[in-house]
């Protein structure tokens, strides 16, 4: 287990994993600001194959302008990364912890922040 993440294996092909842990976050009020194909990436860039894995860059708009009041620098933690990825057979998914990430700023106007996102994000993560 990681101290900086929730991870866990899901029932699902990865397909159907990438559209649960989509769907989930919209329950929660995040959307996906990007989404990088990290094997597509690895096979053009460095024309090698890799197993499936994709960086779902989530958002919530609110409390990233909440954040960004708080510590105009904090886009450089920004979004709430979440991964999707073949492990062996079975399909992974791992959600940042914002409170370890917003750790690493000397502010303590986010702590209150980043359990808050937290929070929701370990829901999304319980609901999979």
């Amino acid at each position: 287990m990681i101290n900086y993440g929730f991870t866990k294996e899901l029932g699902l092909p990865f397909a159907a994993a990438v559209e649960a842990v989509t769907a989930a976050l919209k329950a929660e009020g995040f959307g996906i600001l990007s989404t990088i194909d990290v094997k597509e990436k690895f096979r053009e860039k460095l024309g090698i194959e890799f197993p499936d894995y994709v960086i779902l860059g989530a958002c919530n708009p609110p409390n990233a302008h909440k954040a960004i009041l708080a510590e105009e620098n904090i886009g450089l933690l920004l979004p709430c990364n979440v991964i999707v990825y073949k492990k062996g057979g079975k399909t992974a998914v791992g959600i940042i912890k914002p409170t370890v990430a917003m750790g690493m700023v000397d502010n303590t106007a986010l702590r209150p922040l980043a359990l808050e996102v937290e929070a929701r994000l370990k829901r999304v993560f319980d609901s999979l």
